[in-house]
């Protein structure tokens, strides 16, 4: 599946940026580019606590920047599974106009 070039609009723009924005979360995009993991593997992968990769995703999510799914293991317990979205953010001072024509004034 190629990448999908994002066109976001102002709130989608600040949103994804704001989620690239912290290294911690690089480095978990950067280990999903191989393919999906499991919360626990991922964790162990990019050393960091699972509650703490649990909200990094959280925010990654809510860009639109990693799915999750849950599967049944053979055991009968659910593992989540996460995989990165893939996606293209091409910028220049012409994208980032025509996403913030219409953000909102005065929000920060």
């Amino acid at each position: 599946m190629p990448n999908e070039t994002l066109k976001p609009n102002g709130m989608e723009l600040v949103r994804a940026l704001a989620a690239l924005a912290s290294p911690q979360r690089l480095r978990i995009l950067a280990a999903l580019a191989g393919g999906r993991l499991y919360v626990s593997e991922l964790a162990r992968t990019v050393g960091l606590s699972r509650p703490l990769v649990h909200a990094h995703l959280a925010r990654l999510g809510e860009a639109g920047l990693v799915t999750s799914e849950l599967e049944l293991a053979e055991e009968g317990h659910a593992i989540r599974y996460v995989a990165a979205t893939p996606f293209a953010l091409h910028l220049t001072p012409e994208t980032i106009a025509a996403a913030m024509a219409d953000y909102p004034e005065g929000r920060t």
